[in-house]
């Protein structure tokens, strides 16, 4: 399994990282708030790696700034997310 983003069809600014078998987490650690708009994007980008390996299951590793809208749609979407300190 590959993490480059460019197989999965995204850009190449796009971090990817293998945390298992079948586990795929996007990273994306900034100092501002992840804000809905910013999710909103998260979750075309998993859907994007679903409709070329629907077997892999997305993870988001962030910090723990993110706000309660965006929890909400990305848990809706079954979207994992992990804390990064």
């Amino acid at each position: 399994m590959t993490t480059d983003p460019i197989r999965y069809g995204l850009s190449a600014r796009v971090q990817l990282e293998m945390l298992g078998d079948n586990r795929l987490a996007i990273r994306k650690v900034i100092k501002s708030r992840i804000i809905r708009k910013d999710a909103e994007k998260i979750v075309q980008m998993a859907r994007q790696i679903k409709s070329v390996n629907p077997a892999l299951g997305i993870t988001l590793l962030c910090s723990r700034n993110i706000c309660s809208k965006s929890l909400v749609l990305l848990r809706d979407e079954e979207i994992g997310i992990e804390y990064v300190d």
